[in-house]
């Protein structure tokens, strides 16, 4: 019942040309250390299932993206993720490029084995003349309408970053919004799991109020990682905010002509335990402040 692994194991665990579903939602709680070891190793040619941010920024720009598929690519304050523009505007990638709505339903056709899920998102929109795979299908009922037919969005693994785990695989989301996390996990055939803090089971036992964040069952975590300060630069909320300076710096590299280079050999070439101490240490993260809309 110990799933503990390393970041390293755990991306040793992946394959060239897997589909790979991120969690979180564009600058929150991104697992963002396990993909900053993904941008260390030589894994290639993914299929990325996000609803992006940075994650899929980097990806792209370290060139580890054949296809993505996302309803959006933002940090939000910065509108458009920056590599992610550049990548698109370049026609490096492979897209499918959907509603918000349609992605959920495509994680959940996935998690509920079913090939599709009709729906009424999507129709009479530019989402069906760009993506032409996406059919429609008659209803069967006195209805006497065609809805359209969202496939099923299944993942070989999915990557999220959670507040509190334990070895056994329970994961707790402590912030106001556990976005698509729990979808991205039963739509995977693995789920792997970075958290801030690791907790001996007991705590869950002694928290019993903690079992209303656990969004899934701890048989679908495959494997769990302890990386405090783990989705930095992105938000784990109520621990820390999104680095709003670190994003700005980020962005700012991208209309550099080795931006890209400069910015992966000062954080992410230098392993991570470095990267926590040239972002300020675990202190800083979490002194960063919550956003306020």
């Amino acid at each position: 019942m110990d799933k503990r692994k390393t970041a390293a194991e755990i991306v040793g665990q992946l394959r060239d040309g897997m589909t790979i579903g991120i969690g979180g939602w564009g600058p929150r709680r991104k697992p963002m250390a396990l993909i900053r070891e993904i941008l260390r190793s030589e894994l290639k040619d993914l299929t990325v299932v996000a609803y992006g941010g940075a994650d899929v920024g980097m990806l792209c720009a370290a060139g580890k993206v054949r296809k993505l598929v996302f309803a959006f690519v933002s940090l939000d304050f910065i509108p458009l993720e920056p590599y992610f523009r550049q990548a698109r505007q370049n026609g490096a990638l492979e897209i499918m490029e959907i509603d918000e709505g349609m992605l959920l339903l495509g994680l959940k056709a996935a998690a509920m084995n079913v090939p599709f899920i009709p729906t009424a998102v999507g129709l009479g929109t530019d989402v069906l003349t760009h993506n032409p795979e996406i059919k429609l299908v008659a209803s069967p009922y006195a209805d006497d309408r065609d809805w359209l037919a969202m496939p099923a969005l299944k993942l070989d693994a999915a990557l999220l970053h959670v507040d509190r785990a334990d070895a056994r695989g329970v994961c707790q989301i402590a912030g106001p919004d556990h976005y698509m996390d729990d979808l991205f996990a039963r739509a995977a055939d693995k789920t792997y799991v970075s958290c801030d803090e690791l907790v001996d089971s007991a705590w869950f036992h002694a928290h019993p109020e903690a079992s209303r964040q656990v969004f899934w069952e701890r048989n679908l975590t495959c494997a769990v990682v302890h990386l405090p300060g783990g989705a930095h630069p992105s938000s784990c909320a109520p621990l820390y905010g999104f680095d709003v300076a670190h994003f700005k710096a980020y962005n700012a590299s991208a209309s550099q002509a080795d931006g890209w280079q400069q910015y992966r050999e000062r954080y992410i070439d230098c392993g991570e335990a470095e990267y926590l101490a040239r972002v300020g240490g675990l202190d800083a993260i979490r002194q960063l402040p919550l956003p306020v809309f």
